[in-house]
């Protein structure tokens, strides 16, 4: 069974920093794009960044662009988001993805973590 589980979300400040972190079990996703999206209560799941499978390439949404960055290290099967310079806007329930893929300008995923809420107060 996969599984994908988030952790480090929180309250901070705009202007601040976290990192979330995603821990992947169940299979091995070295060979897998990984990535996280978000989703506010009552709007659609936006896509947030994508890692490719070999940690060579990345992509971003042009709202988080600059701010934002994906890394993953899979010895220990793991997937990271820090986020700098965190605006009102960015909160969300931020989700961990695993097997992401592209239809024109959308990405979707195969597997996905329960979500952690990230909350930037002003």
């Amino acid at each position: 069974q996969v599984q994908l589980v988030e952790s480090g979300g929180g309250l901070v400040q705009a202007g601040d920093s976290l990192r979330l972190s995603c821990a992947a079990s169940g299979r091995t996703f070295s060979r897998s794009s990984m990535g996280w999206f978000r989703q506010v209560l009552g709007k659609e799941r936006e896509f947030v960044g994508v890692i490719s499978w070999f940690g060579d390439s990345t992509n971003y949404a042009d709202s988080v662009k600059g701010r934002f960055t994906i890394s993953r290290d899979d010895a220990k099967n793991m997937v990271y988001l820090q986020m700098n310079s965190l605006k009102p806007e960015d909160t969300a329930v931020y989700y961990c993805a695993g097997d992401l893929s592209r239809t024109g300008s959308k990405y979707d995923a195969t597997y996905w973590g329960q979500g952690t809420q990230v909350t930037v107060s002003s």
